[in-house]
Order: structure tokens, then C-alpha cells, then sequence
């Protein structure tokens, strides 16, 4: 089994589930309200564990009833949490609504995250055993960077989700070796709102880029090659919330097990069209009999 270690946030998901999200100023009735352990880091680690690595997650969660349920559901999921710290105050939380398209929208509250600014003793030990490293921005930049310098220091392969969409520093994208933005975080980067044009775009700043499509799959391109987009299975989609960490988690492995691009997307791909079919974050990611399956289907 390969390695994965996972630098990033922990946020219990206070998800409400309506017809139609609310515009500003407008009250809705929902239908739903679930409390569903999450955040990014969280998630590609559970999702990368249940495609079949080994994971370890360093982070932080705070001395609350969300932070136990946190770390529970982490280690439960196979997740190795002897890095995962715990501080005074409340855990991080993300305000989802999910409408009946399956759509959202977000507003995440940092809490403990906050606090993982820098590298703890043991935290450079760990990225250095890894097969790769995964990085989000729902931390603080500082440790990010922190993070892929160390990986990079130690050779180790970094995967950075540039999410929530923000400008980056040119040390972080110079320590960076795989880009996975969604279409709109390619744009926040480049300016460009054709996903070809902006993976072109950040090609002058990392040597490999995987924008992810939704529905219509991912579109990857490398130095000196042409871009290459490979379809998603075509599902109903009931809630796509955590599907693109879904999506990063099972690139990971696949890439981490040696398979070739093309084939890691397309693995990817159906570990996330499985994961949109069931509500919620963690909860919705699939264990990796039931990726092998859509991934033969």
C-alpha cells in the first residue's frame, strides 16, 4: 500500500438541504439538516484511504464535541491521527446549502485550523516516509508552504487543491508538482475562463495541471504535451459536496500505485460520480471495491 499524508483542515459540515438555495435578503424552508464530518484535508484523507492507501493527516481539531467526532470519524476511516492536534476552542465548521440540482454553496468558519500556521516536530518526519503529499488552502498559507517545501526538500511527490480560490504565492506553485483546481479556482488564477487557456496558463508555474470538470470530467496537461480530458461516468447527481476531494483523494493513490494519468482520471472520475450520488462529504465516499466496480462499468 502506498503512503499518503494529508496537511490540512478538519471542519464539521453543518449541511442544509433545500429546493432552491436562497438569494440575498430571501428566506427558504428546508427540507434537511445534517452534521456530517468534513473540511478538505479531512476528506481527501478519508477518500484516499478508502481507495486503498495508507494515510496519516496532520492538522489540527479544537477540545470540543466536534473535534471527538472529527478525529473519531478519521480514525474509523483508517486515517492515522497521531499527528492531528488538539487546541483550546471549537473545531472548524463549514455552512453548507445543497439545493436539488445537487449544487452548493459554502461559508467556512476556520476555528482550530486557524491555528496550524507552521510544522510541528514530527510533521517533517512524516511528509518524508510519504508517497505524496496533499495540500488545500483551508489552513494557513504559512503551513502550506511549509508543507511542500518540506516535500519537496525530501523529493516527495505534492498534490495542492488551491481551494478556496485565492492568489498564491510563486514559492508555493514553485514547490508544487501536480495543480488540482476546479474551473473556478483555474480561473481565480489565471484570469482565463477557458479551462484549456488556463491550464496552459498555470503550465508556466507548475509542471502539471488537473482541472476538474464536474460532469464533464477532468482535463489534464503537462509540459510539452498536448492537454488531455477524460469524460466522468454520467450520474444523477444528489449532492456534490466533497466530490472534487473525492476526486483528488482517488487521484492520489491511483498515481501513488503507478497507474498512468489517463487511467488514474478515469478512476478518479468514477470514485467521484459515486460519491455525488449520496449526501454529504465523508459520508458519501466510496470504499475501493465500489471504485473498481464504476471504474469496470
Amino acid at each position: 500500500m502506498t503512503h499518503i499524508v494529508v496537511l490540512g483542515s478538519t471542519n464539521m459540515d453543518l449541511v442544509t438541504y433545500v429546493e432552491k438555495a436562497p438569494q440575498r435578503g430571501e428566506t427558504v424552508t428546508g427540507r434537511e439538516f445534517r452534521t456530517v464530518p468534513g473540511g478538505k484535508g479531512a476528506n481527501q484523507a478519508i477518500a484516499a484511504a478508502r481507495a486503498g492507501a495508507t494515510v496519516s493527516m496532520i492538522g489540527a481539531v479544537g477540545n470540543d464535541a466536534f473535534g471527538a467526532r472529527l478525529r473519531s470519524t478519521l480514525e474509523h476511516s483508517g486515517v492515522d491521527t497521531d499527528l492531528l492536534r488538539t487546541v483550546e476552542g471549537p473545531s472548524g465548521t463549514a455552512h453548507i446549502v445543497v439545493d436539488d440540482t445537487g449544487g452548493n454553496s459554502i461559508v467556512v468558519i476556520p476555528g482550530a485550523n486557524g491555528t496550524v500556521d507552521h510544522l510541528v516536530p514530527g510533521d517533517d518526519a512524516l511528509i518524508a516516509s510519504a508517497d505524496a503529499l496533499l495540500l488545500q488552502l483551508e489552513i494557513p498559507l504559512p503551513a502550506v508552504l511549509a508543507g511542500a517545501r518540506a516535500a519537496r526538500a525530501h523529493g516527495i511527490r505534492t498534490i495542492l487543491t488551491p481551494a478556496p480560490a485565492q492568489p498564491l504565492p510563486p514559492e508555493l506553485l514553485a514547490a508544487t508538482d501536480l495543480l488540482v483546481p476546479n474551473e473556478h479556482e483555474a480561473t481565480t488564477l489565471t484570469g482565463r475562463p477557458d479551462p484549456t487557456d488556463a491550464a496552459r496558463a498555470l503550465l508556466d508555474q507548475v509542471p502539471e495541471v488537473v482541472v476538474t470538470l464536474g460532469s464533464a470530467g477532468s482535463l489534464y496537461a503537462a509540459r510539452g504535451t498536448e492537454p488531455l480530458t477524460v469524460p466522468a461516468p454520467q450520474v444523477t447527481a444528489v449532492d456534490s459536496t466533497g466530490a472534487g476531494d473525492t476526486f483528488v483523494g482517488a487521484l492520489a493513490v491511483g498515481l501513488t500505485e503507478g497507474r498512468p494519468m489517463r487511467s488514474a482520471l478515469a478512476w478518479a472520475g468514477a470514485a467521484a460520480a459515486l460519491s455525488v450520488q449520496r449526501p454529504g462529504a465523508s459520508a458519501s465516499m466510496p470504499c475501493r471495491p465500489e471504485i473498481e466496480a464504476q471504474f469496470a462499468s
